[in-house]
């Protein structure tokens, strides 16, 4: 089938270096979201850290038990909703991640140069619960990042005992960025923590559409003039809530 006159002419003003200045541009796109997301893992491994540590201080001075910090996480979740990051198991990793650095001069006096503020939260409770030895946690934080390992990936290499293989602890961390072709990468992307603690999750996005429906429907009904009512916004169906509004006519 030969190509029509337009088809021909459309091709002919695609620039030859087109699709290889597209390929850049995707790259920077993936590079920058990248950054982005390495970003909100940080900062909230630095939020997880200061949380630990002052819960810790006053477990330690003021001998607060279990019940006060299961007090903590229900309060919190309360007060976040939907957010996993505060749940009970993982305000009690929070302080363990503290305690497990506290003595760690890597850590705790350059945490923000560390690799371990550089991996998704999941890396990290991997690192707390199946090391004890912090020059290994931080030497796999490393590996994490040159090599763009998954948390599956990392628990294998773990398993299979790398560091004593191959392996010393890191010195110099020069932090680079992973692959955004990596396993490592993805998840960061599509981290559950990072998504929660920005209240990007599926429940807020619900919430978020159906306040933007009712701020509608309610501006509607102003427009409609005297004699409606807005009546209700939620109705209760046997499998969750479904969204409906009950308007009303009243006759003067």
């Amino acid at each position: 089938m030969k190509k029509s006159p337009a088809n021909t002419q459309s091709a002919n003003l695609v620039p030859k270096e087109y699709a290889k200045f597209l390929n850049h541009i995707k790259k920077d796109i993936l590079q920058t979201q990248l950054k982005a997301a390495l970003s909100v893992t940080k900062e909230l491994t630095l939020l997880y850290w200061r949380i630990g540590k002052e819960l810790s201080e006053k477990t330690a001075s003021e001998e607060w038990g279990t019940k006060v910090v299961e007090k903590l996480a229900n309060d919190l979740q309360n007060a976040f909703p939907g957010i996993a990051g505060f749940s009970k198991s993982n305000i009690f990793r929070m302080r363990s991640f503290f305690v497990a650095y506290d003595n760690c001069r890597t850590a705790a006096r350059q945490l923000e140069e560390s690799p371990i503020t550089m991996i998704p939260w999941g890396h990290n409770v991997v690192l707390l619960e199946k090391l004890q030895d912090n020059k290994q946690r931080l030497w796999y934080a490393g590996k994490i990042l040159e090599n763009g390992w998954s948390r599956a990936s990392l628990v294998l290499w773990i398993e299979s005992n790398l560091y004593n293989r191959q392996g010393k602890a890191i010195t110099n961390f020069k932090a680079t960025l992973p692959e955004p072709q990596s396993d490592l990468a993805e998840q960061t992307l599509k981290d559950p923590y990072n998504f929660d603690f920005l209240t990007m999750d599926a429940k807020a996005r619900e919430r978020e559409i159906e306040l933007g429906l009712m701020a509608h429907i309610q501006k509607f009904l102003l427009e409609l003039g005297q004699g409606f009512a807005f009546v209700g916004r939620q109705y209760l169906v046997k499998k969750g809530w479904c969204l409906q509004c009950t308007i009303m006519y009243y006759a003067s």
